[in-house]
């Protein structure tokens, strides 16, 4: 189990950016629009820079929804490697079994 304080700093990552993702996006499209003049572009650049850094959706890491793991993750399950194992094992995943051969 990963440390409470880890699993609720990702929650507010995750809040952050979805709070500030309309006006991150509009600033990124001022800052790359070449038909505005140099000092807007560098008014809306300096207007980004004080979002903050937490904002930006790359900062977040995929974890376990149960266990909080950030190593081991399946985005298509949304799970660790551990409790995908045993959810598999227990028939809750439809359409995967345990391999053998």
């Amino acid at each position: 189990m990963a440390k409470r304080s880890m699993i609720e700093r990702e929650k507010k990552r995750a809040r952050l950016a979805k709070k500030y993702a309309a006006k991150r996006e509009e600033l990124k499209g001022r800052v790359k629009d070449t038909t505005l003049p140099p000092e807007e572009r560098l008014a809306a650049q300096r207007e980004l820079q004080k979002i903050p850094r937490n904002a930006s959706p790359v900062r977040r890491e995929n974890r376990c929804s149960v266990t909080g793991r950030p190593h081991g993750y399946y985005r298509k399950f949304g799970l660790g490697r551990n409790k995908l194992r045993e959810a598999v094992m227990r028939g809750d995943v439809p359409g995967v079994r345990k391999s053998s051969w």
